[in-house]
């Protein structure tokens, strides 16, 4: 994926987003030029992810509002020594002086590897290949702070502005719950900062899967059983700073609690 006269420039920012992350440098400009077309920006992340070497244990799924060339959602990888369970006092970093915020999103764990040469899925079929669903919370983080402000494809291209999971309690009967309708909340520091239901999420929890099933396969990436599917932002992409205590509360009592620190 890619255009073949971008293939130079994407290593070059990849490779430039890898290292800023691996100091937990700043970067107050986007490296390069910004890449033209989802394809691009996708390039940009598959070499990222090949010089960064690290396991993938998940792939975040986020809304492209509104829609590019039809397209509206985006990806990016979760690695797995990124990706914690919840637990008091939990601490979870971001870029100091880079973009930080937290997001509540629902969990969705594969059970089985999806079938080989399979491009298109159903949400039912979708829904087949999780095994299990927790609430929880994704750390948005770049060394960019700007990364929001200019687009999908620069979003995509520093792994889809992912730095970290946070596994909070499984959703027993996920089916039959009604999950879509569960009201979520998000604090920060005691203060209500978001309010909203999955019903809001474009197809649902399931329907990011299903968009990823379809884009993986078009990327020629196999997913894997275990691997964690963060859902999208319930009630918002809501920024925090290094200090904040952010709180997540999903339906009748499920919470999932974490602090923000500096990397």
């Amino acid at each position: 994926m890619g255009s073949v006269q971008f293939a130079d420039e994407a290593r070059r920012i990849a490779e430039t987003f890898v290292e800023a992350r691996r100091e937990s440098r700043g970067l107050p400009d986007y490296p390069g030029d910004v890449p033209a077309a989802l394809d691009d920006a996708y390039a940009v992340q598959d070499h990222a992810i090949a010089f960064d070497g690290r396991r993938i244990g998940g792939w975040k799924v986020g809304r492209i509002n509104p829609p590019r060339d039809g397209v509206d959602r985006l990806a990016g990888p979760i690695f797995s020594d990124t990706i914690v369970d919840a637990r008091e006092g939990l601490e979870m970093p971001i870029f100091g002086a880079g973009f930080g915020a937290a997001e509540a999103e629902f969990l969705l764990r594969l059970g089985a590897t999806p079938p080989a040469g399979k491009t298109r899925f159903t949400e039912e079929e979708a829904a087949d290949l999780i095994d299990a669903v927790h609430v929880g919370i994704e750390i948005a983080s770049s060394p960019f702070p700007g990364i929001n402000e200019h687009g999908p494809t620069v979003t995509i291209s520093d792994y889809g502005n992912n730095n970290g999971l946070v596994i909070g309690p499984e959703i027993k009967d996920w089916r039959s719950a009604g999950i879509n309708a569960w009201p979520v909340t998000l604090d920060i520091n005691g203060a209500r900062i978001g309010a909203a239901t999955a019903e809001t999420m474009l197809d649902g929890p399931v329907g990011a899967v299903r968009f990823l099933l379809e884009l993986m396969a078009a990327r020629g990436i196999v997913l894997e059983a275990g691997q964690w599917v963060s859902s999208g932002a319930v009630t918002g992409v809501h920024p925090v700073k290094p200090g904040d205590e952010v709180a997540c509360r999903f339906g009748a009592g499920l919470e999932v609690e974490c602090a923000i620190i500096a990397s």
